[in-house]
């Protein structure tokens, strides 16, 4: 990580979101891994996860173009396993950061999303892999294999996930 990531906020704040999906994806149980979402029989929390990646893929080959930042390739969300989305993370991860990066460069404006500046699209994707990594909590409950406390809790512990990706 080169200094000038360290010391952006809005740098720091994705990479830190990404420590904490990544801890999620890592600690995720087999049985949960497969799991069928209540509900949505033909959606699995691999799926869920699939799609995180996948979704900031879609997000960079969108706006990164205009940056030459290009996208990493998209996972099969039926098939993945945890052994190939976790690096496939770390690489939709740099991508999102040089693109991050490219937008704080040009003043922090950046065209394709609304509002358009990096702040606020940071922001929107830490929300949204919030929201799914809460929906991945929830479906481990309800199926009856509620995740263990030191999992749960370390979802909320950042600066901890953030000192153990080295930043």
């Amino acid at each position: 990580m080169t200094t000038s990531k360290k010391q952006d906020p809005v740098l720091s704040a994705w990479t830190t979101g990404h420590c904490v999906t990544a801890f999620l994806v890592k600690n995720l149980p087999e049985e949960v891994w497969s799991a069928a979402i209540p509900g949505a029989p033909r959606r699995t929390v691999r799926m869920i996860c699939g799609h995180l990646h996948n979704s900031r893929c879609m997000w960079i080959k969108m706006i990164g173009k205009k940056y030459g930042v290009e996208a990493p390739r998209s996972v099969n969300r039926q098939r993945v396993t945890q052994a190939e989305l976790l690096p496939a993370l770390e690489r939709s991860h740099e991508a999102m950061l040089r693109l991050l990066e490219q937008s704080l460069a040009n003043g922090g404006r950046l065209p394709g999303f609304s509002p358009p500046d990096a702040t606020h699209f940071m922001a929107y994707l830490v929300a949204h892999e919030g929201h799914h990594r809460g929906q991945i909590v929830m479906v481990a409950r309800q199926i009856g294999h509620r995740l263990p406390a030191d999992v749960t809790n370390g979802l909320w512990q950042w600066s901890k996930r953030r000192r153990e990706a080295g930043g």
